[in-house]
């Protein structure tokens, strides 16, 4: 789609990002957890409340401790990924640092100790291992209790000590089991949330991927008539020369004043009858229709384009299925007089006492004649024909062939080229259908190249549209050309310019293309000649 996905993909499982930005907390924490340890060691004011014991060991530790810190934030700048076990081995550190300044400044007296229940929560919501967060604790108890009794052992501490001690360990264990059962449950949420999310995410992506595929174009409007949303489909009917990625932000009128028009008068009435309309006049005829949404404060507008041409094959389909079947009822009763003519004509063609008055008034129903069984025939043709059996065909090996089969059949003085550049381009096409058109469109081509030019010439190039994956091929004649009111009648059945045709050729041309889902079409050549036009699908090797 034109605008950029509502949902972005979620990201892979692993270390949690939540548990990433907590252990970035903990780092600037621990930092400025140090500094502040130093500084009251350095202020005289607060000098006496650590330290008392060992103020060397002390200061050396709040040093080595600011150090660390310092190596962390480096990490942490350098996107360095901490796992378990580096986790583990940095509350471990944290551990030894708190209780040997505690040491240093007369234990739990000093409340330093204390700090490791920080120490000791913070480890139960990062590492996702419960054991090694309660083994966290658990060497936080046994340091505080063997650190008291290291103490009491050097006369630093009385019995009195062991008290708080045991409170504070039985503390820390209680925050590490209760941290641990809530971390636990965030995760679950946190995991389900992520899987939710990715579930949104490709179920967004398919949504996407059908409705770009899909054959209606679709538009998403804004009320004010701007194109939020557009489909390949909707660009290929809209825009065919554009690429999609150009369209965001178009009004729609850009694309069609007859589009723009029925959607002001949707949004006038509420209602709409939809009209055929063309965005060009080699652009398919398409039709509109117009579904009201609601989106906050702005209502917006989907509109559903449709191509117009199975209605009108579908129309066409009834129409000579109708015909097919007067044609076969009527079929008898037109051959049997129209042979009994013929032959009549004939007999008096060979009667010797025929004035030439009446031998050219003989020719004449003769002629005539072939042309209604002609009719009759192409009626017949088009009401039985067979669904195709479509085929890869090489263009470059089988035009050349086809030509000379054709001018082995009756057109020895006709001069036909072919340009066909692309060696290996494959069409699906069934080649009875195929040879059939071209042997039509040739017909017309050599019969009116010599009434133009006393010359029987024609061409046949072949070339590819890439914007709309077509492969084209013409079919050129330096004829006189279709006026312009005749173009819209060519395909019409019945319709002829010359005396001598049925009117039925281009028609059935017409007919075949469509049902290989490829299209027939007059067009006049930049060179002021004549040409048909074949637009097919193409499959390059």
């Amino acid at each position: 789609m034109i605008r950029p996905a509502i949902l972005t993909r979620p990201p892979p499982q692993g270390v949690s990002l939540q548990n990433a930005l907590l252990f970035r907390i903990y780092v600037a924490y621990r930092s400025m957890l140090s500094v502040v340890l130093l500084i009251i060691l350095i202020s005289p004011g607060t000098r006496q409340l650590v330290g008392m014991l060992n103020p060397a060991l002390y200061a050396t530790l709040a040093t080595a401790y600011l150090a660390s810190s310092a190596l962390l934030l480096a990490a942490l700048a350098l996107q360095w990924r901490f796992n378990q076990r580096a986790l583990f081995l940095v509350f471990l550190v944290d551990i030894v640092a708190i209780v040997l300044m505690a040491d240093a400044s007369g234990g739990m007296i000093s409340g330093l100790p204390v700090l490791l229940v920080i120490t000791v929560a913070a480890a139960s919501v990062m590492i996702p291992n419960r054991t090694l967060a309660t083994l966290i604790a658990a060497m936080s108890v046994l340091a505080i209790l063997a650190d008291t009794v290291w103490l009491i052992v050097r006369n630093n501490l009385d019995l009195n000590g062991l008290f708080p001690a045991g409170l504070l360990g039985l503390l820390i264990f209680g925050v590490s089991l209760m941290v641990q059962f809530v971390a636990i449950r965030l995760g679950r949420a946190e995991e389900l949330a992520r899987s939710r999310a990715s579930d949104l995410y490709n179920l967004q992506r398919l949504n996407e991927q059908i409705v770009q595929h899909m054959q209606t174009g679709i538009l998403l409007i804004t009320e004010a008539g701007g194109v939020r949303v557009m489909n390949k489909a909707a660009s290929a009917m809209l825009s065919p020369d554009r690429p999609i990625t150009m369209e965001q932000g178009r009004m729609l009128s850009h694309y069609s004043d007859d589009l723009a028009q029925q959607f002001l008068y949707w949004q006038e009435a509420k209602q709409h009858r939809a009209q055929p309309f063309k965005v060009a006049d080699d652009a398919p005829t398409v039709t509109a229709h117009f579904r009201e949404l609601k989106s906050g404060a702005e209502r917006e507008t989907l509109v559903f384009i449709e191509d117009y041409a199975p209605v009108t094959r579908y129309a066409q389909s009834l129409k000579l299925n109708s015909l097919g079947r007067l044609t076969a009822s009527i079929a008898h009763e037109i051959r049997n007089p129209l042979g009994a003519i013929s032959h009549a004509a004939q007999l008096l063609l060979e009667s010797s006492d025929l004035s030439k008055s009446d031998q050219r008034l003989a020719d004449i129903i003769q002629q005539h004649s072939k042309r209604v069984n002609r009719t009759v025939e192409s009626v017949l043709q088009i009401s039985r024909r067979e669904p195709p059996k479509p085929e890869y065909i090489l263009l470059s090996e089988w035009l050349p062939k086809f030509v000379g089969n054709y001018l082995d059949s009756g057109h020895e003085a006709a001069e036909i080229t072919i340009e066909c550049g692309y060696p290996d381009l494959l069409v699906e096409f069934d080649q009875e259908n195929l040879q059939r058109v071209l042997c039509n469109l040739l017909d017309n081509a050599l019969r009116h190249s010599k009434m133009a030019s006393h010359k029987e010439v024609a061409g046949i190039e072949v070339n590819l549209d890439f914007t709309k994956h077509q492969c084209l091929i013409d079919v050129i004649d330096p004829g006189a050309g279709v006026p312009l009111q005749e173009q819209s009648k060519l395909f019409e059945p019945f319709h002829t310019t010359v005396t001598e045709g049925s009117g039925m050729g281009l028609f059935l041309c017409k007919e075949l293309c469509e049902m290989n889902n490829a299209d027939l079409y007059y067009r006049p050549t930049a060179r002021g000649e004549s040409c048909f036009r074949v637009a097919l699908n193409q499959r390059d090797l």
